[in-house]
């Protein structure tokens, strides 16, 4: 499964919110520095979602606040 997420780095609150037919906004405290921010991405999207960081991976937008996830497990 494919999830659009918009990332917004340096929030004072960390947090997930799923839009109605539209992507997941990730607000993260992270800077966008050394993949740091997409690490940080992964791990609140598997709680969010509920299941384990590595059955997340980055498809695409490695250095874009826009980004598109693979999820392999089923939820």
């Amino acid at each position: 499964m494919k999830i659009n997420v918009i990332v917004k780095t340096n929030s004072k609150k960390e947090g997930v919110t799923e839009e109605v037919d539209g992507p997941y906004t990730v607000r993260i405290n992270t800077p966008p520095v050394d993949g740091k921010a997409n690490k940080r991405v992964i791990e609140l999207l598997a709680k969010h979602l509920g299941v384990a960081k590595t059955s997340i991976s980055l498809h695409r937008g490695g250095k874009s606040k826009e980004k598109v996830f693979v999820v392999s497990d089923s939820f």
